[in-house]
């Protein structure tokens, strides 16, 4: 589901998405939401960042009388671009919806309306799942990988059978990891086939090293095996 229909785009909307979703990311003890949810110390920061710096300019918009400039107004629609890009830079709001400790509250709050814990008619699978992913990796330059991942049993890249997303093992540098269990791998998720991984200009002529596999986020104890390892230089 894109960012347009998540965050709000109007600027009073938003200031309410953002306020609820920058509050409610930092509470819980000793845990916070944002901890539990999977994201590091500096994307939490990032998100509350936002809303530390959206606050003082809608305060001044907020008064309609003096405030309310197309200066002002077109300083909020640029906020907004601003956090509906960050989304789609790191999935954001994707892994909250298929977190594997994603809750109720959490899909309401974000305004996530499928995931994890949405109602489904489709049965509900007994048996692990057997196919492994079959993966492209292109480089697409500024430390930017394209990932796409197939079945056997298709032409075209898309999550297989009683999967519902593909999980990934990744890290980079020059020295492969030893196997899927090596400590040093970073845990991800995509709910799409096809998929972007970010790993910064600083990371190029390093290799990528990576594993996949097909990944049921409801019963996760049906998880296919993990591929063979994977590998590309990155640009």
């Amino acid at each position: 589901m894109g960012s347009a229909t998540r965050i709000p785009r109007g600027i009073d909307d938003f200031n309410l998405y953002l306020a609820s979703t920058a509050a409610y990311i930092v509470l819980g003890i000793p845990i916070t939401n944002g901890a539990r949810l999977g994201f590091s110390e500096e994307e939490v920061n990032r998100w509350v960042g936002f809303h530390t710096i959206w606050a003082p300019i809608y305060a001044k918009y907020a008064d309609k009388r003096y405030g309310r400039t197309t200066a002002i107004k077109d300083d909020l629609l640029s906020k907004i671009d601003e956090v509906i890009n960050f989304d789609k830079e790191i999935n954001f709001l994707d892994r909250i919806s298929v977190s594997l400790n994603v809750t109720v509250a959490d899909l309401t709050v974000f305004n996530i309306k499928k995931g994890a814990l949405e109602k489904t008619t489709r049965t509900v699978p007994t048996s692990r799942i057997d196919e492994l992913v079959q993966a492209m990796l292109i480089p697409a330059g500024g430390g930017d990988i394209t990932l796409k991942c197939y079945s056997t049993t298709s032409a075209r890249a898309a999550i297989y059978g009683d999967a519902d997303c593909v999980q990934i093992l990744y890290m980079v540098g020059t020295t492969p990891p030893t196997s899927a269990e090596d400590p040093n791998l970073i845990k991800d998720l995509s709910t799409k086939a096809i998929f972007t991984l970010s790993l910064g200009a600083a990371s190029a002529a390093k290799t990528l090293y990576i594993y996949f596999r097909w990944y049921n986020t409801k019963h996760p104890e049906l998880a296919g095996s993990w591929s063979s390892l994977q590998t590309t230089v990155i640009i």
